[in-house]
């Protein structure tokens, strides 16, 4: 009789082990179908793999995603409620559902669902984003742009935070964190078609910067500059005379590389540790600051003109490349310097 018990319970023993196997590959077949966009053979088999692991949180989300891409959002915010009161659900989790309530302009429901998930998560950089970009449907902009920049600050990787505040700051006319919000996107999410927006929208910030020949004017315009903002200013306008005969790329190499030079000549990285500038440093005694801004302001003002630098400069073209793929730009925490009072 003992020996039939522990063949018994072995038994059972296997047979959930398999069962769990069978629902693990259901799920990885399920996804395949999903990537291929094959969305009823997906559904199919995801229904299989949670008859069999009902309780799966990833399964679950992806579930509830596969939904939200067969636009069957009901059944997206059936699943996805379920899922955010769970004390495991994730930030992916909130995101989710948010989409599917968006999808049927249900900004009510939306917004209770994004104060319930900064509650868990107050420093995620992409709940904060979409919470952002919840105000800005409502047309609630001072709203959106608190959440941004708070993204910012809290979440300082995660580039969505910095691309919508840069498009607030264009709206606004403020050139200043158009410059610098736009560049710090461009070196964390630097391929892809909000790129190649970006580097359009920086060119003709330093345009404008510099319409008049005189930088210090934005200082008239930033009433409560901090000083931050009062040092890259003052910095920026020793290259007044650089911009005389226009903004290009290459006056544009210029100025910054005269920026560089005398923003860490007057030991402010001291009293400003700052990534961006700490990179671009970096750049230039490697040889390839002229590649870098060529990659932004000439690509952004001529694409064929661009091309023909890199093969009038390929070694140094290929140095740059190579040191893109080679790196991941990384902000550290404690260097935003936007003095900002969020709505938490």
């Amino acid at each position: 009789m003992k020996y039939f018990l522990i063949s018994f319970f072995i038994i059972l023993s296997c047979s959930g082990f398999a069962q769990q196997q069978d629902a693990k590959q259901l799920y990885e077949t399920a996804k395949g179908f999903m990537r291929q966009g094959d969305y009823d053979n997906a559904t199919l088999v995801f229904n299989r793999a949670l008859q069999q692991d009902p309780l799966n949180l990833e399964m679950l989300k992806d579930f509830a995603f596969l939904n939200v891409l067969k636009r069957d959002f009901a059944k997206a915010i059936e699943v996805g409620k379920t899922l955010v009161d769970r004390p495991d659900a994730d930030e992916q989790t909130f995101q989710i559902l948010g989409m599917a309530y968006k999808a049927v302009a249900d900004n009510k429901e939306c917004g209770k669902l994004y104060k319930k998930a900064l509650k868990k998560f107050p420093t995620s950089g992409v709940l904060l984003n979409d919470a952002g970009e919840l105000s800005a449907m409502d047309g609630d902009m001072n709203g959106a742009i608190n959440n941004w920049e708070h993204g910012i600050e809290s979440d300082p990787n995660y580039s969505s935070n910095y691309y919508n505040a840069t498009m607030y700051y264009a709206r606004a006319g403020d050139l200043f964190w158009i410059l610098i919000y736009g560049e710090l996107f461009l070196n964390i999410e630097s391929y892809s078609t909000r790129s190649a927006e970006m580097k359009s929208v920086l060119l003709e910030a330093y345009k404008k910067l510099y319409a008049g020949g005189d930088v210090t004017k934005l200082l008239a315009t930033e009433k409560k500059a901090n000083t931050f903002e009062k040092a890259f200013i003052e910095t920026l306008a020793k290259s007044n005379n650089l911009s005389s005969e226009g903004i290009t790329p290459e006056n544009l190499g210029a100025i910054r590389t005269r920026f560089i030079l005398d923003w860490f000549g007057d030991k402010n990285n001291e009293k400003f540790p700052f990534r961006l500038f700490d990179n671009m440093q970096y750049l230039l005694r490697e040889g390839i600051f002229d590649a870098y801004n060529q990659w932004i302001f000439g690509a952004a003002k001529s694409p064929s003109a661009y091309q023909n630098w890199i093969l009038s400069h390929e070694q140094e073209a290929n140095a740059f490349k190579q040191f893109q793929q080679s790196r991941i730009f990384k902000v550290p925490t404690g260097q935003h310097y936007r003095e900002f009072t969020f709505n938490k």
